[in-house]
């Protein structure tokens, strides 16, 4: 057993350890990651997760006017007619229209409605990206995924998954509108995301089977 001041050096190391990972915690989950590409000039494919609010919506329309995408795919799920108010039917074309309207080229957008499940959206909506680049392109060698802050780990994580070892997955992470997650003690909201996804990543890791 160790002396009482060993003990507490050990408590302290331990401590300080869970205070640098909680202080940085934002940082390690919001990934900015983009794809190198097989010759090293990035991706030429941008999914955009169409569940996004319109400020980070227009973030990733920054992104994309800044010229390196050659496709924008944007997906989501079925939207309730409650809060449907442009009759767009799903958070993909929702997405695609706002990226239409931020000038956006309509020849450069495909919009991938995914249907609804109960659980697994975002590999769901990755298996849709990965079925539209098997019918319409060549081989997919590399593309970037844009999401929401700090689900920006896990997308990559599940999007890899079901693209399979032989594409190279990307991740760019928008900063919430909501609040300011570089402070995420500060805010509730914040909090209750990043432990949220933290516990997400932890099931992804140890616990996510996707079927053959």
């Amino acid at each position: 057993m160790p002396t009482l001041w060993g003990a507490l050096a050990l408590a302290s190391v331990l401590g300080g350890g869970v205070v640098a990972v909680a202080w940085n915690a934002n940082a390690i989950l919001a990934l900015q990651a983009p794809a190198l590409g097989p010759d090293g000039h990035g991706a030429r494919v941008l999914v955009v997760e169409g569940w996004m609010d319109a400020g980070e919506l227009e973030q990733a329309a920054a992104a994309i006017r800044r010229g390196r995408y050659e496709r924008v795919v944007t997906t989501g799920g079925p939207i309730e007619p409650w809060y449907d108010a442009g009759a767009w039917r799903s958070n993909a074309t929702r997405a695609a229209e706002y990226l239409r309207s931020r000038g956006v080229p309509p020849a450069e957008l495909v919009a991938l409605p995914a249907p609804s499940v109960a659980t697994d959206r975002t590999y769901e909506n990755a298996l849709m990206v990965r079925d539209w680049a098997a019918r319409s392109r060549g081989p997919l060698d590399a593309l970037d995924v844009y999401t929401r802050g700090v689900h920006a780990r896990r997308s990559r994580m599940l999007y890899q998954l079901a693209m399979g070892p032989r594409v190279e997955v990307g991740v760019l992470a928008a900063d919430p509108s909501a609040f300011d997650a570089a402070h995420w003690w500060r805010s509730s909201e914040a909090a209750k995301n990043l432990l949220g996804e933290s516990i997400a990543v932890l099931w992804t890791k140890c616990c996510f089977w996707p079927a053959p």
